[in-house]
């Protein structure tokens, strides 16, 4: 068995001092929703968003690359403009929600049971 101080920590999500993603964090997707609005940008690849309460985001151009949302609240989340490549659902809410075109059913379902990462097609 390897040393933990040793493993590769490069794999796991991001969870940093960016003020937009901190509103977020803290569950206040309407200042979240005012400061994008206003031009505020934000880097949410890599980002960790489990069991967070997202219902209400304007997800409109966000990239949500390689996040993961476990048991996150996601229903009616529009994401059909949005990034998702990478992502992981695993038991995440989704009822409502809408997705990209481009992501298979069968790539939702996947992640959404078993936590696997969703792939776009090439």
């Amino acid at each position: 068995m390897q040393n933990p101080s040793t493993l590769n920590t490069t794999l796991k999500p991001l969870a940093y001092a960016d003020p937009m993603y901190q509103l977020l964090r803290d569950g206040d997707i309407v200042e979240f929703n005012r400061r994008k609005a206003e031009g505020e940008t934000c880097d949410l690849t890599h980002c960790d968003l489990r069991s967070l309460d997202l219902r209400g985001i304007d997800a409109t151009g966000l990239d949500f690359s390689h996040c993961y949302f476990r048991n996150a609240n996601l229903r009616g989340v529009d994401f059909t403009k949005s990034r998702l490549e990478g992502a992981s659902l695993n038991e995440a809410k989704v009822s409502g929600a809408y997705f990209p075109a481009e992501l298979s059913a069968d790539e939702i379902v996947l992640s959404l049971e078993h936590g696997s990462r969703m792939r776009y097609p090439k």
